[in-house]
């Protein structure tokens, strides 16, 4: 039996991996542009600015664009200072013990639960416990605990890929640890923190379950004024759009699945680019 060359092995592995990876990537550019030349003709200052009006066939998305942006933000808050907390308590002060591989582990799991069971938890939490109702802040606790998990996980691993070196030279000048991770290692372990920001956030934006039992409604004339109103959202109102109202025209329901693509890719971008911008300035 005659067994392949080192170079034989490595064009066989280079066209399994390009087969793959075209697999992957040639439905998600396909999907992206169907939504792109059939939402295009949809866009126009009037949908971006303007409430939608005859029973949603007309009109804009400005209310649901609006809702979207305030969870953004509401999620960021409730996320990001308790994630981060979190993934610097376990990678620089929790030692190597039972509790914290149960933490770790319990953080892996949760990653994991579907969308509708964090809304199911928001609802009897924040909406019917605490008594929020059907609120912005509902919505945001809720998405903010499904985002947790992954801003944990990746903070976590950037941190403790920060060279033990730097955190050596740092004690031995007498910095104190809080001194040494917040001057050494969170300005380098940025970039990968900022990564698990945005994929957590660019799963939370995108994400209709959780929003559908504590904030979301169906059609709302105003604009919400405080953090216990209701608010449209993007991703409820293209499942509404898109399900419940009869003769809504197609690239209404395109368009709207437009502005949420590139809502969600302009935050990927703008990440992108500080991460980039961060990296460059990384002593290492």
């Amino acid at each position: 039996m005659r067994v392949m060359s080192r170079q034989q092995t490595q064009k066989v592995a280079t066209i399994v991996i390009t087969t793959v990876a075209a697999l992957v990537v040639i439905p998600i550019l396909l999907i992206i542009l169907t939504i792109f030349f059939n939402g295009m003709s949809a866009i126009s200052w009037e949908f971006l600015t303007q409430p939608p009006r005859n029973g949603m066939t007309e009109g804009g998305i400005m209310p649901a664009i609006l809702g979207t942006i305030l969870l953004t933000l509401g999620t960021a808050v409730a996320a990001i200072p308790l994630g981060i907390g979190a993934a610097i308590y376990l990678a620089e002060y929790a030692g190597d013990n039972v509790l914290t591989r149960t933490i770790r582990l319990a953080i892996v799991n949760l990653a994991g639960i579907p969308s509708i069971v964090y809304g199911l938890f928001g609802l009897g939490m924040f909406v019917l416990f605490f008594q929020f109702g059907t609120s912005i802040l509902a919505g945001s606790l809720t998405l903010g605990l499904m985002t947790l998990p992954i801003v944990i996980s990746t903070a976590e691993e950037a941190i403790l890929t920060v060279p033990q070196a730097f955190r050596t030279v740092s004690y031995s000048v007498g910095a104190t640890r809080w001194q040494t991770i917040r001057h050494q290692v969170l300005p380098n372990a940025m970039p990968g923190i900022i990564t698990g920001i945005i994929l957590g956030l660019s799963r939370a934006i995108g994400e209709t379950a959780p929003i559908l039992f504590t904030v979301a409604a169906f059609y709302l004339p105003n604009l919400p004024t405080s953090v216990f109103d209701q608010t449209m959202a993007l991703p409820y109102h293209l499942y509404v759009i898109s399900t419940q109202v009869p003769g809504m025209p197609l690239e209404v329901q395109y368009g709207t699945a437009l502005v949420l693509l590139l809502f969600t890719l302009s935050l990927t971008f703008v990440a992108t680019m500080i991460r980039s911008a961060m990296r460059r300035r990384r002593e290492w």
